[in-house]
């Protein structure tokens, strides 16, 4: 009796097969043990190298992966896919230059591929060579006219130059509510008539997101919105109770609020206001602290007469984000150790209103910081609120109590990264239209390097703190 016996390459390309199952099924662990069965059997599997390197680049094994991805093409150089995924690679890794030339292979083997001039664009985007993104993102659409990464990523360069009408537009190319539309019973508002209507407001991924547009709610009843619910984060509750305009506030913990004329996502109120950079709505405060939480807080504050030149600046600071947000390493201080100079400045008390990662270093400030810390008694963002009502001044990275305190109306300086910079603080200015008045921008100019920025904020506030007329700070 013969027969025929699949040899090693079709043993491999089974096992590649089963890799490539797993990997669309969100099954990393036995798509990663498939390709390595696969490589077993047949290791110059160029394709089994390359999506290896994916897998392990997904998990964090940046070394291996890039280590896969390079033999993977050394092995068939001609993988349009294997050079873009390296390209990315090396451009999270900082090294640019090695990352644009993996782009322009990539570029060269698949001028047809929109995601190819997607990440391209991207890289340049970080590389803040804004026209040249723009270029790629714009082809990117000229081959495939739907591509949401592309219009996504155009979103954010236009946002951050102040062009809106056009960023505002490619924003809705955003995706993360896509699913959610099933599950509501009502649909999307697209800028229908609100006359009688009842509209619930959706959240964004972040605190900040919803601090900061949900000023968008008293236009919403302008408009004849008869019952406008408001649905978030359920830290933001208390807080949102205070907001002009909203009838009911829902937490993200509890059922889904129903009998709905529509629902719209926060960040897509801009676009239905047709908002432009001077038509931005900005009545200064839209949001309050509750004066029984106000009162309740006063006493962890020192006493402060603003009319005695002998009384103490007080000052809050936060100097950590989100570690989940995607920009944390760069928006974020390393410790705060890099605010130690702060404490130099005569005239001065500051406060901490960091809660979760960075907390602990509160407790124990550097001894050049005299710190109190408020973060261990701050259940959500109402106590932030009462706090801050208390403060002359908040200093802090780009995190949610940044927008707390512009909204608020409290003077804020804002810490910012040179790489990677959030689109809402624009480009190149030291102030905020968001926050008229109230928000002042310290930014990087050589990424990671804080040191600069601290003492600039330490001159600007021993200004302040010396002048014989406490006003505004300068």
């Amino acid at each position: 009796m013969s027969g025929r016996h699949a040899g090693p390459a079709a043993s491999a390309a089974g096992h590649f097969a089963i890799g490539c199952e797993r990997l669309a099924a969100g099954d990393e662990a036995g798509a990663e043990a498939a390709f390595r069965n696969a490589l077993a059997i047949d290791p110059d599997c160029a394709e089994a190298h390359g999506n290896l390197g994916f897998v392990l680049e997904a998990r964090g094994a940046l070394e291996e992966a890039e280590a896969c991805y390079r033999r993977s093409l050394a092995l068939k150089p001609a993988l349009p896919d294997i050079q873009i995924n390296l390209a990315m690679l090396l451009a999270g890794r900082r090294r640019f230059a090695e990352a644009e030339a993996a782009c322009r292979k990539a570029i060269a083997l698949a001028p047809d591929w929109p995601h190819v001039w997607t990440d391209t664009g991207i890289l340049y985007a970080c590389l803040k060579r804004e026209a040249e993104a723009e270029a790629c993102y714009r082809e990117a659409l000229a081959l495939d006219a739907e591509n949401a990464g592309a219009r996504f990523n155009l979103s954010y360069l236009l946002l951050r130059q102040g062009r809106f009408d056009e960023g505002w537009q490619c924003l809705e190319a955003r995706n993360w509510y896509a699913g959610l539309a099933g599950r509501l019973d009502c649909p999307r508002w697209q800028g229908e008539a609100l006359a009688g209507k009842a509209l619930l407001v959706c959240p964004e991924a972040g605190h900040g997101d919803l601090i900061q547009f949900c000023r968008y709610v008293p236009l919403l009843k302008a408009r004849g919105a008869a019952r406008i619910t408001l649905w978030c984060h359920p830290a933001l509750k208390r807080l949102f109770a205070t907001l002009d305009g909203v009838d009911a506030v829902v937490g993200l913990d509890e059922e889904i609020p129903d009998a709905h004329d529509f629902w719209v996502p926060a960040l897509s109120l801009p676009y239905r206001f047709g908002t432009r950079l001077d038509t931005i709505p900005a009545s200064i405060p839209y949001l309050r602290a509750a004066p029984d939480d106000v009162a309740r807080w006063t006493a962890r504050l020192a006493p402060h007469d603003s009319s005695a030149g002998g009384s103490p600046l007080r000052v809050g600071l936060v100097w950590k984000g989100n570690p989940r947000f995607e920009n944390d390493a760069d928006r974020s201080l390393p410790g705060l150790h890099l605010l130690a100079p702060l404490g130099a400045v005569a005239g001065v008390r500051f406060f901490s209103l960091q809660k979760g990662a960075g907390e602990d270093e509160a407790l124990a400030p550097p001894a050049r910081l005299p710190l109190v810390h408020l973060g261990g008694g701050i259940d959500d963002f109402a106590d932030s609120a009462a706090i801050v009502a208390g403060l002359d001044l908040v200093i802090s990275v780009d995190t949610a109590v940044a927008h707390l305190a512009g909204a608020l109306g409290k003077p804020c300086w804002i810490m910012l990264p040179e790489y990677k910079t959030d689109w809402r603080w624009l480009a190149g200015r030291c102030d905020s239209p968001w926050y008229p008045g109230t928000a002042r921008l310290f930014r990087q100019t050589a990424a990671g390097d804080w040191a600069p920025v601290v003492v600039e904020i330490a001159a600007a506030l021993a200004a302040w703190a010396a002048g014989a007329e406490r006003g505004a700070p300068p």
